[in-house]
């Protein structure tokens, strides 16, 4: 019996250091935008291993069903066999975990979940995303590292005992050969079986315990492992398979059962609430010449304020500049999420995003939302939407018919050449000359218009057609979409179009850049600017607001209701007194008020900017109050 309790003492030891060994490895590949010290690392380790830890009893759970099988068989190479073929499927779920969480954290700057999930579905453009040498290199390195733990999992198990005297005549090369460096043999004595079955058995309740984490109320969580303020070594210490499994079940859909953000009674959540949504429009200051303009609205990819002049960046977007000046300039606007898939939601629909879901993949839902596009439909206008991607990326084309529009335009209505050999999709210079064709087009009916256009050249791997003109490659590609955008505005400028137009240009979300992360209050600063013939005169704008809030500032200017935007506020209305902006990503979300801005972690239930206090409640609240409505519809 003791050959088969240290061959599990062995392989979960294995498999602990192979977790622990995950996170320095992490750690150097990231270094880059997160310097740290080697004391810094030995903290990551020892906070993280207790997730490691449970981690590990789940890999071992099979091993431990077939040691308790041979106690009942006389013959161990078949269960031999049966263990090397889970090994196998463990080590290559461990070196793709271990990959994809390294690789992708420099893009997304969090730790590996279940959201990963949905964009899989559309696999050309999750690539698209990357270059082909960058995807070969890690293919090889997951076959390489899951080679290297099914070897040693390999020689971590057993062989018969009765082998071992042929084995050490043949001698040591012969040894190896065998696969196993330790020996077992079958227990053929019946109460001996019996007992060490029993024995067996009794350790499943300390299996269960330890893969939950002890036998208090809360179990195993990815905030039990957070210990600093710095969030990348927080995220280094989590265990990215136990993040992965852990997130199951948050993304794809609303639970039907009472939802997961409850922090509290319904008269508290009221209290905390008050005057945040109140979504009248009463005398809002005119900004706009006409109340039935034309609309024009350009989705910049992943532009945020860290790239324009409010970062010290305006030599990387000098046409946003140009135009900030030139028109209606919201200088605090937040972007409510970090996906693309998220913002395009909150602007076209005014809805809220949320942590852990994205309401663009849920069908049904998307069919009881808002859309500014099906409003103004109702109002008679014609309505667009362009982009030079695949408009069925995350169920986008399902979301954008069944919120009322009529005509979408996407990659296949381009030719080949139009495409090039951009992998993401055709660049925004061959997208906005489209643009201007349809602008003109429309220009020429009696039947007013609403128009969409989402970039995407300002998106990984940042290949643009252009001659380089900064070293770092991501400002390269904001520059390249700066230009297309200027370019376009200089000629619909020129045309009928433009006197009776209203041009609103934000981006969908901002992006992770160097080390500006989500403790930062610029990570999701977005700029937001009208322009166009429309607008009344050049104007500054400094009111806290958020994506959501363009449907209904936007109809306020155009007096249309807008009741049907729940979450939506005309920030130009005199009822807008408690001005309050909220971001979410997926562990948590970030307030912005007159306190300042304050973020909190949902994993480990702690302020990591700013400081506890109203705001924090008010988000708590917001998540609760959002996720409810979001679960009834």
């Amino acid at each position: 019996m003791k050959e088969r309790v240290f061959y599990l003492v062995r392989i979960y030891i294995f498999m602990v250091l192979a977790l622990i060994l995950a996170k320095p490895c992490f750690m150097l590949y990231n270094h880059a935008n997160h310097p740290f010290t080697t004391h810094e690392v030995m903290q990551v380790v020892s906070h993280g291993i207790t997730l490691d830890l449970s981690t590990a009893l789940y890999l071992v759970v099979v091993p431990f069903l077939v040691i308790l099988l041979s106690l009942w068989l006389w013959n161990w190479n078949p269960l031999r066999q049966l263990l090397k073929g889970y090994y196998a499927l463990a080590a290559f779920v461990l070196a793709l975990a271990f990959v994809a969480d390294t690789s992708l954290y420099e893009f997304w700057g969090f730790k590996l979940d279940a959201s990963v999930l949905p964009y899989l579905s559309t696999p050309k453009e999750a690539f698209a995303s990357v270059s082909f040498w960058y995807l070969l290199v890690r293919i090889l390195v997951i076959a390489l590292v899951t080679w290297l733990l099914y070897k040693i999992m390999v020689i971590l198990t057993p062989v018969e005992r009765e082998r071992r005297r042929s084995i050490r005549q043949i001698g040591y090369a012969s040894r190896r050969s065998q696969k196993g460096w330790f020996f077992i043999s079958p227990i053929k004595h019946g109460g001996t079986r019996l007992l060490a079955t029993l024995g067996g058995l009794l350790l499943i309740p300390l299996f269960v315990i330890g893969m939950r984490g002890g036998t208090s109320v809360s179990t195993s969580n990815v905030g039990q492992v957070y210990f600093s303020q710095n969030q990348f070594l927080n995220h280094s210490a989590v265990n990215p398979v136990f993040s992965f499994l852990s997130s199951f079940g948050k993304t794809a859909s609303v639970k039907e059962e009472k939802h997961e953000y409850q922090f509290f009674s319904e008269k508290e959540c009221k209290k905390l609430l008050e005057g945040v949504f109140d979504t009248r429009s009463e005398s809002p200051d005119a900004l706009l010449t006409t109340k039935n303009p034309n609309v024009l609205i350009v989705i910049m990819e992943g532009c945020g304020s860290i790239f324009t002049e409010a970062n010290g960046n305006g030599h990387v977007t000098p046409n946003l500049t140009k135009l900030s000046a030139e028109g209606i300039y919201f200088t605090n606007c937040i972007a409510n999420s970090w996906r693309t898939d998220r913002g395009m939601v909150s602007i076209l629909s005014g809805y809220p995003a949320f942590p852990n879901q994205s309401v663009m993949k849920m069908a049904q839902k998307c069919e009881t939302l808002p859309s500014i596009a099906r409003t103004l439909k109702g109002k008679g206008y014609a309505t667009t939407f362009l982009y030079g991607g695949d408009a069925n990326f995350t169920n986008a084309r399902g979301y954008l018919t069944s919120t009322g529009f009529e005509k979408i335009i996407s990659e296949d209505d381009f030719s080949k050449e139009e495409r090039g050999d951009s992998k993401w999709g055709v660049n925004d210079w061959v997208v906005f000359g489209r643009l201007l064709d349809i602008v003109k087009q429309q220009a020429g009916s009696a039947k007013p218009w609403f128009t969409t256009m989402l970039t995407l050249s300002s998106h990984e791997p940042w290949d643009v057609p252009m001659k380089k003109k900064f070293d770092d490659k991501i400002q390269n590609a904001f520059y390249f979409m700066d230009i297309c955008l200027g370019d376009f505005i200089n000629k619909l400028k020129k045309t009928p179009a433009w006197e009776n137009t209203l041009v609103v240009i934000l981006p969908d979300h901002s992006i992770q850049y160097q080390d500006i992360d989500q403790t930062k209050a610029m990570r999701n600063r977005i700029p937001m600017i009208w322009t166009g013939g429309a607008v009344a005169q050049a104007k500054r704008i400094g009111m806290v607001c958020n994506q959501t809030d363009l449907a209904a500032t936007l109809f306020g200017q155009m007096g249309i209701p807008h009741d049907d935007f729940t979450f939506s506020r005309d920030i130009l209305s005199k009822t807008y007194q408690r001005q309050f902006a909220m971001n979410n990503w997926t562990e948590g979300f970030a307030t912005f008020d007159a306190s300042g801005f304050n973020a909190y972690n949902l994993n480990s239930k702690t302020v990591i900017a700013g400081k506890e206090g109203n705001a924090i409640e008010t988000g708590k609240a917001i998540l609760q109050v959002t996720s409810e409505d979001l679960r009834e519809r």
